[in-house]
């Protein structure tokens, strides 16, 4: 019995393997690297293939160690605000355009003057850009908050909004609204950063208070 299902185990490797490939960040490698590592190690268990097993669990180790060094790398983020004619930003977007689009397909750079704009670094290096219009009763309706694809990892959410938390209530702001997402691994990054689901006019909308 164990033989028969041993195979499910190889292919359920090979596919973390396969996808680790193509994942877009060092963290996400990681991850499903040590994914397979384990399938692979459970195979190997069943079928008492010790060579393949020596060499997934050093795999898995070496993996396990990077992830380790990862999450408890300590890094420098930054907020810097900017107006929206900036050349650098201009120059960002228009690098990203094709990425961006698919994450905020309504979104232009002439959108940007007279709303509220900033930049994020870490390590001194931009990994997200955000623009939302500030509204009277202090809903910043969000027109974009595109992260580059390396760091896609939550932690730029959790700096906007968990430590810029008050900086973001000093400029008027009660609720971060999304009127519309488009792309599920933006949902995912609204999910994890504490964003709830509200149903207006049939249409869901996503909502964090700030209050």
């Amino acid at each position: 019995m164990l033989h028969q299902i041993a195979p499910y185990f190889g292919y359920l490797a090979s596919l973390c393997l396969v996808i680790a490939l193509l994942v877009n960040n060092d963290l996400k490698f990681r991850w499903f690297n040590s994914f397979g590592n384990i399938f692979f190690i459970t195979y190997a268990i069943l079928l008492f293939a010790i060579p393949v097993l020596i060499t997934n669990v050093i795999l898995l180790c070496i993996n396990v160690y990077y992830l380790i060094k990862i999450y408890s790398k300590k890094e420098n983020f930054d907020l810097l605000e900017f107006t929206g004619d900036d050349k650098l930003t201009g120059k960002f977007l228009d690098f990203y355009k094709n990425d961006i689009a698919a994450y905020f397909p309504g979104f232009s750079q002439q959108q940007l003057p007279g709303k509220l704009n900033f930049v994020v670094t870490r390590d001194v290096v931009i990994a997200n850009i955000f623009s939302a219009e500030l509204t009277e009763n202090g809903d910043a309706v969000v027109a974009l908050n595109y992260t580059l694809p390396k760091y896609r990892d939550f932690k730029v959410g959790s700096f906007i909004f968990g430590k810029e938390k008050e900086y973001l209530i000093s400029k008027g702001v009660r609720r971060i609204v999304y009127y519309e997402v488009y792309n599920k691994g933006h949902l995912d990054f609204l999910t994890v950063n504490g964003f709830v689901p509200h149903n207006m006019d049939g249409k869901v909308h996503y909502i964090k208070s700030l209050e």
